[in-house]
This record gives structure tokens, sequence and C-alpha cells, in this order.
């Protein structure tokens, strides 16, 4: 048996209510068993955006199962169905225990759950018995979500118990976001009906956007209808009217079902599914009166941590953006995240990155390859690891590990969030020992910008580099793979300058490769280019250090450097003969090499000019040329 074991949990948006309470009950019982705990975690479904949500619920891609010795499964929160799918069907195949939160659909694991359907039937029969309400709307969440499948259930049979008609029209199907409230209130009255008695929702964060966007529209809750929750989060119980709800004992479903999976690990026999109590509350916004409520101070207080915590969040998220707005690598980006998460409560945090994070993306990489889209490379780097003060890197480590260093001993929680852009992979944050991705709103808009700042690097990466790419392409002649005429004048131009400024001699050696259209004539312009670029790298080899060296024209050529004297003609000639005949020697063609050389050496003075003494070695390289009989360049 392990002394430590280690758990994966698999959820989605951390930063929501449910899953805070349950996952303080998960860490709370993990820390009583000494066991550790890898979170991996997406904020899918949050900007209606797919190609987002595919960089997010890649994350989940990651997880090395042969790591775990268990699995706890919030896949309710998944909105994703084919993701929820591939969840379950790779947890299946691993054997590994598993227990599955408010969901029964899945019989070959364990089930720890709320009654979701008998707390909702409670709130609808209140609702209809104690207040009169006949004519009852519903706003529902998702019918692919188990939760959402057990409210609606709940409603339409206690409905049918009162023998009341349920109008298609009455019921809008949501995804327990707050936005569905609105967009319900909207859906209902387009259709023109009478007000409802009621409207059940099937969740407090739709029914109190519901509320507000009635109250914008002049509608008064409960005077003018019900509106009714469910989750009984802190700001249904605080709002005014506090919202009528259901109370579900989240921490201990998240307790139970670590101490379930735990145990199971353990080999102890273990009932398949367990099922919670919830209890409705009761309270103003149906009409019932507010009671059992914190006392004003505690409010208070309260609230005055959450605000408090909130503007210290959005202080460091508006450093950060400016910031990291302002870096061009990813050198000076992980420099300002360390001043900048050095302010966050986290025992360590990692930024991984994929091992070609900087490559290109381009549409025929995404139509042929899913290498950016799915899964993590196999070694990954971190570019920047902060542990408990220290601040290090690793510059190779295995995905599968997942971990760049472990955490040691026994009681971590570790959260693993996807870093991506759109539905490029990018790598993956890991926070270890902190409860700031679960309890502060502004998480998600930190590592948003995080993700969207290392993006930003990585294309300024591939611009520079394209700018450099189309340089080389003005200043270098792709034939010979030295300067052209751009290149020879921009670079020629800094040691005229000194030339002239230290009285130093200037050398420039005009030189014209003979027989050229003879070869091209008789042997095709392949073997024309095959001349010019063996000329040309005889031309390179021969200068000396400080020299350059260009493909002026078509056949043209020219070196020029600071130089003492005139013997350095001579020096120079000489060596780009020597190698000629070597070449010659060593490519054996019916033809051979052969140029023509002007050179001068010569002071230069304010008067001066770069083209003027070009013009004198062009002069030069052609009284040359002239006693020269083409016919020599062809072998008999």
């Amino acid at each position: 048996m392990k002394d430590i074991k280690e758990l994966a949990l698999i959820v989605a948006g951390i930063d929501e209510e449910y899953q805070n309470s349950v996952i303080e009950g998960i860490i709370a019982c993990a820390e009583e068993r000494n066991a550790n705990v890898s979170c991996f975690a997406a904020f899918g479904g949050v900007i209606a955006n797919s190609k987002y949500d595919v960089g997010e619920y890649n994350i989940y891609n990651l997880i090395n199962y042969e790591k775990f010795d268990g699995v706890i499964l919030m896949t309710n929160t998944i909105t994703d169905v084919a993701q929820r799918s591939r969840i379950i069907s790779r947890v299946r195949a691993t054997g590994l225990p598993a227990v599955v939160l408010d969901c029964s659909d899945f019989p070959e694991f364990y089930n720890v759950t709320i009654d979701n359907k008998g707390a909702m039937s409670k709130i609808v029969r209140h609702v209809i018995e104690e207040h009169g309400a006949r004519t009852l709307n519903y706003i529902s969440g998702p019918l692919e979500n188990p939760e959402g499948v057990a409210r609606y259930e709940a409603f339409l049979e206690v409905m049918a118990e009162n023998n009341l008609v349920v109008d298609t029209r009455r019921v809008y199907f949501g995804t327990f976001r707050p936005s569905d409230g609105r967009k319900a209130i909207d859906y209902f009255f387009k259709w023109g009906l009478e007000k409802p008695d009621a409207i059940i929702c099937a969740n407090d964060a739709m029914a109190l956007a519901a509320m507000a966007e009635l109250e914008r529209c002049g509608i008064k809750v409960p005077e003018d209808l019900i509106v009714t929750g469910f989750d009984n989060i802190y700001n249904a119980s605080h709002h005014s009217p506090a919202l009528t709800t259901v109370d579900r004992p989240l921490n201990d479903l998240g307790y139970q079902s670590c101490d379930k999976v735990l145990r199971l690990i353990d080999g102890t026999e273990e009932v398949r599914s367990q099922v919670l109590t919830a209890e409705a509350v009761f309270t103003e916004s149906c009409g019932c009166k507010l009671h059992g409520t914190e006392d004003i101070k505690t409010y208070k207080k309260e609230n005055y941590r959450m605000i408090n915590s909130c503007k210290t969040d959005i202080s460091l998220l508006n450093r950060m953006t400016t910031e990291l707005a302002e870096t061009e690598n990813s050198e000076d980006a992980m420099e300002s995240l360390v001043r900048l998460m050095q302010e966050i409560d986290t025992e360590k945090f990692c930024l991984c990155l994929c091992e070609n994070w900087d490559r290109g993306f381009n549409s025929i990489d995404m139509e042929d390859n899913e290498e950016n889209t799915v899964g993590y490379t196999e070694n990954m780097t971190a570019m920047l690891i902060m542990d408990r003060g220290e601040v290090k890197r690793a510059e190779s480590f295995r995905s599968e590990d997942m971990f760049p260093i472990r955490p040691e001993g026994g009681g971590n929680i570790s959260f693993f969030l996807p870093l991506h852009y759109r539905e490029h992979c990018l790598g993956y944050y890991v926070f270890v020992n902190s409860m700031f991705p679960v309890k502060s709103q502004l998480c998600h808009s930190m590592i948003l910008n995080i993700s969207n700042s290392i993006e930003n690097i990585r294309k300024l990466i591939h611009i520079n580099s394209a700018i450099q790419e189309l340089d080389k392409l003005y200043v270098m002649d792709p034939l010979c793979n030295i300067y052209n005429r751009n290149g020879f004048i921009r670079a020629s131009d800094p040691i005229f300058r000194k030339c002239r400024t230290s009285k130093e001699n200037i050398l420039i050696s005009f030189i014209d490769m003979d027989g050229l259209k003879v070869i091209n004539d008789n042997y095709g312009h392949e073997e024309g280019d095959f001349a010019l670029q063996r000329l040309a790298g005889i031309i390179s080899d021969s200068c000396e250090s400080g020299f350059i060296c260009a493909r002026f024209g078509g056949d043209e050529f020219i070196i020029l450097g600071a130089a003492g004297q005139s013997e350095d003609i001579t020096v120079l000639e000489t060596n780009i003969q020597k190698r000629i005949d070597k070449m010659n020697d060593i490519i054996n063609k019916p033809y051979q090499l052969s140029a023509s050389v002007g050179t001068i050496v010569t002071d230069v003075d304010d008067d001066t000019t770069l083209f003027g003494l070009i013009t004198k070695a062009d002069t030069l390289m052609y009284e040359t040329k002239k006693k020269k009989a083409t016919s020599r360049y062809l072998r008999r």
C-alpha cells in the first residue's frame, strides 16, 4: 500500500461557487489523509468561442493516468458533451478507482450525489401549494447535464401532480450561466404571454440575473412574481430580496468523494452510490420571511474582504497588462512575471511551454496536423518556476511527468490550467498549494493575459524572422550567397568613411568572369550558374579579415577593404588566381573558370567618391580582359 496516494481531479470553471465549495471539501479530506490532488481545470464554455474551448479543453490531454492511484470526476461542470465522453472513456480504460459527482450515468464508476430532484420538487410544490402559483415559467440548465435533467424532471413531475400544463414557450434552456437569466426573460417577453406567477430557475446564478432583468423592466420580486433558485450561493442569501433556493452540502460532497476514492484505493468495499440530502430554503423571493441570516457585522466584514480582494486583484491585473504589453521577448516577460506573481499567495508557480511553442501557425498546419491543438510535445520547458521565493527554470522535462519539479510529501493540491492562444496549444500553468485559482475571480483573466503575451512574443519572433529574411533577400545574392549590389552599398559605406577619417588606404578590386556567355551557350544556364557559384566562393575565400565582397552585376564581382600598401594588390590577385586554378582541377569541367581582375589601392580624401574608385578599378579590369581571347575558356 502506498504511503502517499496521488489523485487526479477533473473539473471545469473552478472560479464558480459550486466548484469552489466542492474542491474545498476535497482538499480538506486530502490533507487529513496526506494525499496529493492534481486538479486539471479548464474554463471552457465561458467565452462562447469554439476555437477557444478547444485550447481550454486540451489540458485534459496532459493527464498521465499512470501517475495516479484514483480519479475524481466533476464532469458535470464540463458543458461540452464530446469532451465529457472522451474523458469518461479514458478514465474507464485505465481501470483506476474513480468517483463521479452528481451523475449516475456510469455504473462502472462510484457515485456521490446530492438529491437534486427531491430538493427541486420541494421548491416547486412550495410555490404551488403555499403561494398559490398556477402559471409557472422554468429556466433550465442544459439537458446534457445530469443535474439539469434531474431538476427539470422534478419541475415537470410536480406540475403534472397538480394538473398544471407546461407551456413550452414558458421553458428556456440555458447553460447554468448568469447570462442565461437575462436571455430567458427576453425570451419569455418575446411571446407576449400573460405574466407568470413564478419563475423557477435551475440555479442561483440564472435566478439572480433574471431578477435583475425583471427589476430593469419594472417588475418587482416577490410583489409581482416569485423567483426561485438552486444552490444557495453567497450572493443568493445576501441579495435583496434574499433568494428562495436549495442549500446543498457541497463541501461534504467534495469530502465524501475524496474519502470514497481513497478507501477504494486501500481496497475497502464501498457502496456504488451515495446520496446526500439537500434542504430547501424558503425566504423573501417567494414571499416567505427572511430568517437564519448572519449578523450584519459578519456580513460587512465578509463583504469588505471580498471587495478589497477584488480591488487588489484588479490592480495586479492592470499592472500585468501594461507590463507584459511592453515585453518583446520571453526573458523580459518572465522577469515581469517574477515581480508580479510574488503578490499572489502560492507556494509554487510554474509556467510550462511546449518545446515548439514559438513555431509558426498556418492553415496547412491546421489541416494536416493536430500537433497544435491536441496534447503536448514530448518534452516541455518550464520558462519560469517560482518555488518558495526561489526563481529558476527547467530547460527540459517530459510532459508525461506533468510537473517540472514534483511537490515533496503529501497533502499537496496542484492546479493545472491551460496556456493557449485560441485553439493553439502553447503550454500550461501549475499552481501548487494556492487557492488563488479557485478564490480569485480574476485568475482566469490573468492567465488569459499571460497567454496573450506569450502569443504576442511568438508573433514578434516570427515577424522579426520574416524581417531578417526579407532583409537578407534585399542585401544577399540568392545564387552566390554573398552580398548583392544593395548589400555592398550598405556594407561598404562604413568602411569607406572609416578610411577617409583615419587616412587609411582603401582597396577596391573589380572582377569580371570570363566566358560566361560561352558556357551558357554551349553547356546551358545551369552550368553557367554552377560556374558563377564557384567563382563567388573563390572571391569570398580570398577576402582578408575586414574585407567584403559582392556580386555587383550578372558576372561582375567586387572586393573592398582597408589596405596598407599597393603590394596588397599582388597578394589578392595571386590568391584569386591560385584558387581558380585549384578549382579547375577539382571540378574537371569541359571549360575553365577564368576571371579578369582590376585592383586599386588608394587614399581617400574629401573629394573622393566610392563610385569614382569603383569606376577606376572597373577600367583596370577591362584593360586586363582585352588581352584575353574568349576561346581559351573552352577545353578542346
